[in-house]
């Protein structure tokens, strides 16, 4: 008997649901043999179901309820577990408690013996201990406003699974005018999202909402919440900026000018002799490199600063490219330009392609719908680390597995559209 498409979507849901589970139970070994195997599984159940939503007009309510029930389970499984000793949480507290004690984070350096006495059993053993921190202010405000409530890891990890909540949220109000409501699910089983946000507590997802709301104002032409908006996410990680000309002529030069303004209010508080505090970010730039192809590549002919430079203009390309061909607003144009900026940029954690989720509910972004799960060898670096091994390049069938799928589905869907387009004119040409 043939399984209707609603069935089909429960099958995976639950299939995501124990592979992730188990997934969870074996986070103390990100990378290793059993986590892996059960992402695997998750990222294949995953892709099935995407393609279960995109070919299916309408779902019922029913099976967006169950889904996110699912969902739910899953993610209370990460929640429960702590996140990795060097995890980058481990730096959100520690700066979120020192701006508490009236330090500033992009001074303060954490294996400085002055500051020894500012530790507490989960800041002691975070990473780059050597480095003031790279965060941008609007990511340091949060810190603080969230440490101010709990200082802890968990309490870090639940404000960014509810900031992934209100995701949902805003995605199910954008979804409802086209009746396709449970696509919401593309976005609420990525595995990333388990691994990421409930496992680990990464910022990125903060930003993500922000950048949903804005894109939600653009729609409804709220501009002066759109520009807000944008300023505040790029104010929390400097990788939406490329997005800036998707904005020309959909807000107003005073939408911008108070979107400045807000960004500018928010570094105030970290200004260091009258200068833009910018912490360890250019030795971020400078020194740090994974999963980076392109950059990889040019590496040894360019400066560093110049090719971080080329990874913005490729994305201000595509986003002026796409601003010139879609003259409405639509979700995926946000994905794009960031997606395109990252494949050059010199560090791709999977992390940072939490900004492109929530913008990922067409069948045109398939390609990178796919690289959110072919990224997922890269966690093998983490089981390297475990056993002793140093921090370094990712072994070459990880980089030709991650970037191989991404190039294939780029082809294909390449070759798809060429095909219709050719079958439309042929036909057309035959009525003529």
């Amino acid at each position: 008997m043939k399984l209707v498409p609603e069935w089909r979507v429960y099958v995976l849901g639950v299939t995501l649901c124990v592979a992730l589970t188990i997934c969870a139970h074996n986070f103390g070994d990100r990378g290793g043999p059993y986590f892996m195997a059960s992402l695997t599984l998750a990222g294949i159940a995953y892709l099935f179901a995407i393609r279960e939503f995109f070919a299916t007009p309408r779902f019922s309510r029913r099976v967006v309820i169950i889904g996110l029930v699912l969902a739910a389970v899953w993610h209370i499984a990460f929640l429960r577990v702590p996140p990795g000793a060097d995890d980058d949480i481990h730096r959100y507290v520690w700066d979120g408690r020192l701006q508490r004690l009236g330090y500033n984070p992009y001074i303060v350096i954490p294996s400085d013996p002055a500051a020894k006495g500012l530790h507490t059993p989960e800041t002691r053993n975070l990473n780059n201990p050597d480095l003031p921190s790279p965060y941008p202010a609007g990511a340091q405000l949060f810190f603080r406003a969230i440490t101010a409530i709990h200082e802890s890891t968990f309490a870090l990890k639940v404000a960014f699974v509810l900031c992934e909540l209100a995701i949902i949220l805003v995605l199910l109000d954008l979804l409802r005018r086209k009746q396709r409501e449970h696509l919401v699910l593309a976005f609420a089983w990525n595995p990333l999202l388990a691994v990421e946000v409930a496992g680990s507590g990464h910022i990125d997802i903060v930003g993500a909402l922000l950048l949903l709301v804005s894109g939600a104002a653009l729609a409804r032409r709220w501009r002066a919440t759109a520009a807000v908006g944008f300023g505040l996410a790029v104010a929390v990680k400097f990788l939406p900026v490329v997005l800036l000309p998707l904005y020309w002529k959909r807000i107003r030069i005073r939408d911008a000018a108070l979107a400045a303004a807000v960004v500018v209010l928010v570094y105030v508080p970290f200004l260091n002799h009258g200068r833009i505090p910018i912490g360890s970010l250019g030795t971020y730039v400078r020194s740090f490199r994974f999963n980076g192809p392109v950059f990889a590549a040019l590496d040894k002919v360019a400066p560093p600063q110049l090719l971080a430079g080329l990874a913005v203009l490729v994305g201000l390309v595509t986003a002026i490219w796409l601003r010139s061909a879609t003259p409405e607003w639509s979700p995926e144009v946000f994905a794009w330009p960031m997606a395109a900026s990252l494949l050059c940029a010199p560090v791709v954690f999977p992390w940072y392609l939490l900004w492109l989720l929530p913008f990922l509910t067409l069948s045109s972004t398939l390609p990178i719908i796919l690289w959110t799960v072919s990224i997922f060898p890269t966690y093998v670096m983490w089981h390297f680390r475990s056993l002793g091994h140093p921090w370094g390049a990712l072994p070459d069938w990880v980089m030709l597995l991650e970037y191989g799928c991404l190039a294939m589905a780029v082809v294909i869907l390449a070759f798809r559209r060429i095909t219709r387009s050719a079958t439309v004119l042929r036909q057309a040409s035959q009525i003529e």
